[in-house]
């Protein structure tokens, strides 16, 4: 197995809940500006498929989320999930680099507020 591979999945497998919210925020932020400028080159495959990373990211917190134990923090963050879901589709769709930096302020503002809960 290649070392690196290992090292990463150790990583993971290492890591408190919340840092592991964090990484994934930080994937799907990663995802979207490389879509982003796969956007202002023309390269719509490369687009399509790092934006699609993102939703996937998003799709998978969204699941995560335990509605029941969560109260309203959990259906408050079902909902910006579900409207970060479409949004970056629609951006896709659009060829919107606006709505993608405004899917990634989203994003860092939800990284950051995870951040100083884990510290």
């Amino acid at each position: 197995m290649n070392a690196t591979l290992t090292y990463q999945e150790t990583s993971i497998s290492t890591q408190s809940k919340g840092r592991l919210v964090v990484m994934l925020y930080d994937g799907a932020i990663r995802f979207l500006r490389l879509g982003r400028q796969a956007m202002q080159n023309g390269n719509y495959a490369q687009k399509s498929a790092e934006l699609a990373k993102a939703r996937d990211i998003v799709f998978e917190l969204n699941q995560s989320l335990n509605l029941q134990e969560g109260g309203a923090l959990a259906q408050n963050l079902r909902s910006l999930y579900n409207f970060l879901w479409r949004y970056i589709g629609q951006a896709g769709i659009q060829n919107n680099p606006e709505m993608i930096d405004k899917s990634i302020r989203i994003l860092e503002d939800l990284a950051g507020a995870w951040r100083k809960i884990t510290q």
